[in-house]
């Protein structure tokens, strides 16, 4: 999958683009200033800037932890539609989640949501949604598509 398409195509970060460049804008920086200390915290065998170069740039590691936190997406997955390895997807979630969490994005690893039903009762049931919540708890005969 394209950069390109997984940016322009909501449901999959759930994110607009906009708030994806926020985001690029913001935790960027960060991530490069993180790498650069790790690089310069250590004796070196080689100068900074030698060997390896990144097989992900930072919207792309960015990108398949939005969908990773999203969807619940295996690394091995990601990894296909990046076309890097596994351990690199892994790797570039490892750095970026902490620098999401920072900022106050996070998932409760606590919950666990497995049917409708538990998603409304999390959520609770927002003005305007009760005939939903009915048809879940079987209430009425209320159509299974309400949409707002």
């Amino acid at each position: 999958m394209t950069r390109t398409a997984i940016i322009s195509d909501r449901r999959i970060t759930g994110l607009s683009a906009a708030v994806i460049a926020e985001l690029v804008a913001e935790v960027g920086p960060l991530w490069h200033e993180r790498h650069q200390s790790r690089l310069a915290s250590r004796p070196r065998k080689r100068a900074v800037g030698a060997g390896a170069k990144h097989q992900m740039v930072f919207v792309d590691r960015l990108l398949a932890t939005l969908v990773h936190l999203r969807h619940g997406v295996t690394h091995d997955v990601l990894a296909c539609w990046f076309g890097v390895d596994r351990s690199t997807v892994t790797r570039a979630v490892g750095e970026v989640r902490p620098l999401l969490a920072e900022r106050g994005c996070t998932v409760s690893p606590d919950v666990r949501l497995r049917t409708l039903a538990e998603v409304v009762e999390h959520l609770g049931h927002p003005v305007g949604q009760r005939p939903a919540v009915m048809f879940i708890e079987g209430g009425g005969s209320v159509p299974a598509c309400t949409g707002p």
